[in-house]
């Protein structure tokens, strides 16, 4: 099997989900590349059993007070899932609509909102708006439960348009006002709990009496619109097309500007916006046959590295890359605490815009936090992952140190680093010659310098990339 094959694969995993260890590109590779994001768009596995988190955590399901426990149950299933697009898809979503507990303070709503994204997020664009409109925790979070039709709440409807669906320059202040009317009357009621123990759960509630039904002109089209009219104009807008195909883009393939910035700067490839923009119009806004043409793309299979990875990659793509935390132990919740240290709070970005992505994840606390967690699981050799790679690495026999060094960038990644790089990881090998497996002493002795190399790896800057 060629190395060409492998790395490509690797960049699909990076990318398509949160990287892979070698016996799983292997199997990959030699199935297809085709064939392979045919199986991320369609999974096949059975999803993460949910209730296995809940069996060793039972007090998660109605108040969490552990450290970090609010993101605990999804970095679980992060970490577990055999459906890597379609988690990855979670984390896409919970970036563009972002909903953080800051405001809402209620983390099973959030939950359940990330459990909505999971079930839809590769389907229809149009039924996740319309799904997303209905739901607690964005009608909460965006104050369309104070959407009346005698006073009119202006916050979602301004954000459906500027951030979920179309962006600024394609609508006009008068198009706010209209697409807020039609959603006055979308609020949420509280479902009393059969024991009166922590928060009361909330539900979608479409007050019919507080709904504005007066004529409407919204984008040029006049009648009585309700939030699903608004939504479907919305949806056959070529604006939307060319927004969510550009959020794709930026997602999967290479780092774009920030959102306020897009109406004023081109994305820095239009062919392969268009190009996926015409894919989700002819589908009738469906994501998987976006995402299908996506993958197969030169445009993507050329963008190697050529994006920063965000703390959830770096943080859910080492511990799955290392193995290990796949049981929900004690302690979990402050495993989940990582992203926030290194600037993404799951379930809590910073606003409705979410966080800033590419070199915006870059700063020098962010930076340390992101080698120290990845130096510090990779480096555990007692880890399963990392014990596969000793066990490659034995396989070889004995290797001088530039051997060895490459041997472990090509089982970490592919990963391509810098000459200069290379030449001071080689350096610090050659210090203690080659790596040898002999006997029971140059075993250990070996073991703990696969340790070390591995630390050192993970503290350069192409481990940063995807």
């Amino acid at each position: 099997m060629t190395s060409d094959k492998i790395a490509l694969m690797a960049h699909l995993m990076r990318r398509g989900g949160f990287g892979a260890g070698r016996e799983e590109l292997e199997a990959r590779a030699a199935k297809g590349y085709e064939a392979t994001v045919e199986d991320l768009v369609n999974p096949r596995e059975e999803p993460v059993d949910r209730y296995e988190f809940l069996r060793y955590h039972p007090g998660y399901i109605r108040h969490i007070t552990s450290p970090g426990m609010g993101s605990a149950n999804w970095l679980h299933t992060l970490i577990n899932t055999q459906r890597p697009l379609e988690e990855k898809m979670v984390l896409f979503w919970h970036h563009v609509f972002a909903t953080g507990a800051s405001k809402v303070d209620h983390w099973h709503e959030l939950v359940a909102q990330v459990d909505m994204f999971r079930e839809r997020g590769m389907g229809n664009y149009r039924d996740m708006l319309v799904a997303l409109a209905k739901n607690p925790a964005m009608i909460y979070w965006l104050d369309n439960c104070d959407n009346h039709g005698y006073a009119v709440n202006e916050n979602w409807g301004r954000e459906l348009l500027e951030l979920f669906s179309m962006g600024v320059g394609n609508y006009t202040e008068e198009d706010v006002q209209e697409c807020s009317r039609a959603f006055t009357g979308w609020t949420i009621a509280p479902v009393p709990p059969r024991i009166y123990y922590g928060r009361f759960d909330w539900h979608f509630d479409y007050k019919e009496e507080d709904h504005d039904d007066g004529e409407k002109t919204f984008l040029g089209h006049t009648g009585r619109f309700n939030g699903e009219d608004i939504i479907n104009i919305v949806c056959q807008q070529p604006a939307t097309a060319q927004f969510v195909a550009r959020h794709l883009y930026n997602f999967f393939v290479a780092d774009e500007p920030q959102v306020p910035a897009w109406s004023a700067t081109p994305p820095q490839d239009p062919e392969a916006i268009d190009t996926l923009a015409k894919t989700f119009m002819d589908s009738g806004y469906e994501i998987a046959p976006v995402l299908r043409v996506l993958f197969n793309s030169d445009f993507f299979k050329n963008a190697r590295f050529a994006k920063i990875k965000s703390p959830a990659e770096v943080v859910v793509g080492t511990l799955r890359f290392a193995g290990g935390a796949e049981f929900p132990a004690p302690g979990i919740g402050n495993l989940a605490k990582n992203t926030g240290y290194m600037g993404q709070e799951l379930l809590n970005p910073p606003s409705v815009e979410g966080w800033h992505t590419g070199v915006e994840w870059i700063n020098s606390g962010a930076l340390m936090k992101r080698i120290n967690f990845a130096a510090e699981m990779l480096g555990d050799v007692d880890r399963p992952g990392i014990q596969d790679i000793i066990g490659r690495l034995q396989v070889q026999g004995e290797l001088p140190p530039e051997e060895f060094v490459d041997s472990c960038l090509d089982l970490i990644g592919p990963l391509e680093v810098k000459p200069e790089t290379r030449l001071q990881l080689v350096e610090h090998a050659t210090e203690k010659g080659a790596l040898r497996w002999g006997t029971e002493r140059e075993v250990g002795v070996s073991t703990e310098r696969v340790g070390e190399i591995l630390k050192l790896i993970a503290s350069v800057r192409e481990y940063q990339y995807s």
